[in-house]
């Protein structure tokens, strides 16, 4: 087993004093094409047409700030990302300090991504920061987690509010595992789904259920509860 690594407190104490400024400022850097059309509106003479056009401003603005937000986020996503299927180290770790970058990276997408799913932006966010899509996958939730170590087929559903995680940690310390989610799948609004999940095509995830770590899931089946349990298996012609 790998030793923990030297002075770490340290390390992540002078990481997060960098870091964590970083990551306000790319808010800020996100709000310029706002800023801008708000000043550009500014000077119109009239008082009504001129409060109609910030108005306007504002609102077109808002919207470009969670767009540029994503992008930015995605592309240090893009660069940084661990390109794994699987990895373990000590809590205490230089893999518990990249994760923890990402998942900054990913809290500070949360404010723009939650009005941006579902959408080809959210998908395109996504996808920068390493999961694979499938064609006409419906993503309804902001709370996909570790999203380079996930994998959903085509034309799957997850509902809003479902959260995946690709990370856990545990007495030997960080897990990372990877989440495949078949193809037609529907996971229900609410619904989580812990690391190294295996869900096959056409399964449904019921709402609000709790998917246990590593669970298997065959083909066509129903799954519900806390903690899920099989509700109702394939049927013939889907088995066949």
């Amino acid at each position: 087993m790998a030793k923990p690594m030297r002075f770490f407190g340290f390390i992540q104490m002078f990481l997060s004093v960098l870091v964590l400024p970083f990551g306000f400022l790319i808010w800020g850097v996100s709000a310029i094409p706002g800023i801008w059309m708000f000043q550009e509106v500014s000077v119109i003479e009239d008082p009504l047409n001129r409060i109609f056009a910030q108005g306007a401003a504002i609102g077109i603005g808002l919207l470009a700030w969670c767009i540029v937000d994503l992008i930015i986020l995605g592309i240090f996503g893009l660069i940084l990302r661990p390109r794994t299927s699987s990895a373990q180290a000590p809590t205490q770790s230089w893999l518990t300090i990249r994760w923890a970058f990402m998942s900054l990276f990913h809290r500070l997408s949360l404010p723009s991504l939650q009005w941006m799913v579902p959408s080809f932006v959210g998908n395109i966010y996504y996808s920068m920061m390493g999961m694979k899509i499938g064609q006409g996958a419906q993503l309804n939730s902001p709370n996909i987690n570790d999203a380079y170590m996930i994998e959903i087929g085509s034309k799957t559903v997850i509902g809003g509010g479902a959260a995946i995680n690709g990370h856990l940690f545990e007495k030997d310390g960080i897990h990372l595992a990877k989440v495949t989610i078949g193809s037609n799948c529907v996971i229900g609004s609410g619904a989580f789904i812990a690391p190294g999940c295996v869900i096959g095509d056409r399964v449904v995830i019921a709402s609000r259920a709790v998917l246990p770590k590593f669970t298997i899931i065959p083909p066509g089946e129903i799954w519900g509860g806390i903690p899920a349990r099989r509700i109702r298996g394939a049927s013939l012609d889907e088995s066949e």
